[in-house]
């Protein structure tokens, strides 16, 4: 994954990167009482962040505050369905914005992100905590980001369910078969009081993470696991463990009311859910017990293997305030920012002990099993290339994948599908050397 992240950029990114100014003077490491020279002038910011995040941002700028006081900062948001396009927008049409958060690879087209790397260097800023996935977000060889949040998966369990058939637990280490076989016994009955073992959300996500799971890229050149996951979820639903696809579409079924409805057994989705389901015992809407354990995996993986999708912190190029904005930006994605966020029920990029202290709790709320989240190995989602998240995966594995399961096509005609246009409408519009992009 690393080699595919460090492939050279081309077109605007190159250019934006060449007309990028120079790296910022030393910045303070996090927790130093010596500022950066001129930090008592005041100085106004102005950051726009995800709907979700923004209370939470807020929350962390009124510490950070507490040691700049000379540092304000404006934060906005825009609605989740329009943010990036909105975004891109404002950017390109040269308003000022000094930070911008979000998905990285959204913007790696642009040309507007400012190189890390420099101020990262001469601040001597303390990465270890982002752990492997520091360099997985390197882009050639550079780091655009650094990540505030991440989304990581796992498998939810309704155990009312489960006590009420007399079946065990899932277990913490289950295989993908192991998944299918306990999934069968837990369905039952027909039609609208159907229970189903399982319920996996129409989302290409959902059935190619096992191939994830074992380090596959979905551009590599052999797309074998993916032809395996497919078949997978394919399989599921010829068991009647989980909702047909066909059917999720025709009946607009979603993995939050689906799980809440009380007759799906387990549930895999990302951490997100957790916040979803509290909410839901605090407005009387579930009245069932539940709790998480980590996603099944291929056999020959290690137990609690996830995909992660990194949501990171960026500097515009274009900022007139950068010694400024990368000392918020560090502060924000560093220990203190996290911990904060991390209270508030958010996986973080950085961790460290009080971190994961502070994301499980005191024990008091559901679920149980919460550690399991700070304790996993995790591959990216996705390679953090131009257009890979905008073609390759909501345009090419989302149509031949529902191609695939709605009978229209094979698998194996999928799978070839999906090698032959990631070439023609990814790696063709990107440039050459992207044909060569997957290391398999």
């Amino acid at each position: 994954m690393k080699k595919i992240l460090s492939l050279a950029l081309t077109g605007t990114l190159v250019a934006g990167i060449a007309a990028g100014c120079s790296p910022a003077k030393e910045t303070a490491k996090e927790g130093s009482a010596t500022p950066p020279a001129g930090s008592a002038k005041p100085v106004a910011l102005k950051m726009t962040v995800l709907p979700d995040d923004l209370d939470t941002f807020k929350l962390v700028f009124d510490e950070f505050k507490k040691e700049n006081p000379n540092i304000s900062v404006q934060l906005d948001t825009i609605p989740q369905q329009q943010y990036y396009d909105k975004l891109r927008l404002q950017l390109s049409g040269g308003e000022e914005i000094d930070l911008i958060g979000g998905n990285m690879d959204v913007f790696l087209d642009t040309g507007i992100l400012e190189p890390l790397d420099e101020y990262i260097k001469k601040g001597n800023v303390d990465v270890s905590g982002f752990g492997p996935l520091y360099d997985n977000l390197k882009v050639n060889d550079k780091m655009y980001g650094l990540p505030y949040r991440k989304s990581n998966w796992m498998l939810y369990y309704n155990k009312t369910l489960f006590d009420k058939m007399n079946v065990p637990y899932p277990k913490s280490d289950m295989t993908w078969d192991d998944f299918r076989d306990l999934a069968k016994k837990m369905t039952q009955g027909e039609g609208a009081s159907k229970i189903y073992g399982a319920f996996l959300h129409p989302w290409a996500q959902t059935w190619y993470i096992q191939a994830v799971q074992t380090g596959a890229s979905i551009i590599d050149k052999d797309l074998t696991p993916f032809k395996k996951a497919l078949q997978f979820r394919m399989d599921l639903e010829k068991d009647g463990s989980i909702m047909s696809w066909a059917e999720q579409i025709t009946t607009s079924a979603h993995y939050n009311s689906a799980f809440q409805k009380g007759n799906v057994a387990m549930n895999l989705i990302g951490d997100w859910h957790i916040a979803q389901l509290r909410t839901a015992e605090e407005e009387k809407k579930i009245s069932f017990d539940w709790d998480v354990v980590p996603a099944p995996h291929p056999a020959g993986v290690p137990a609690n293997t996830s995909l992660a999708t990194p949501v990171s912190l960026m500097l515009n190029k274009a900022s007139k305030h950068k010694e400024e904005a990368f000392k918020l930006l560090q502060f924000m994605t560093g220990a203190k920012g996290a911990k904060i966020f991390a209270s508030k029920g958010f996986l973080t990029g950085y961790t460290n002990d009080d971190i994961r202290k502070a994301y499980i709790g005191d024990g008091s709320m559901k679920p149980k099993n919460i550690h399991f989240f700070v304790e996993q190995k995790e591959y990216p989602e996705y390679p953090l290339l131009p257009g890979i998240k905008n073609i390759v995966l909501n345009n090419i594995y989302k149509q031949e994948g529902e191609m695939a399961l709605t009978k229209a096509q094979t698998v194996d005609q999928a799978i070839q599908k999906i090698g032959e246009r990631i070439q023609k409408e990814w790696a063709d519009k990107y440039g050459k050397e992207f044909k060569a992009a997957s290391k398999k």
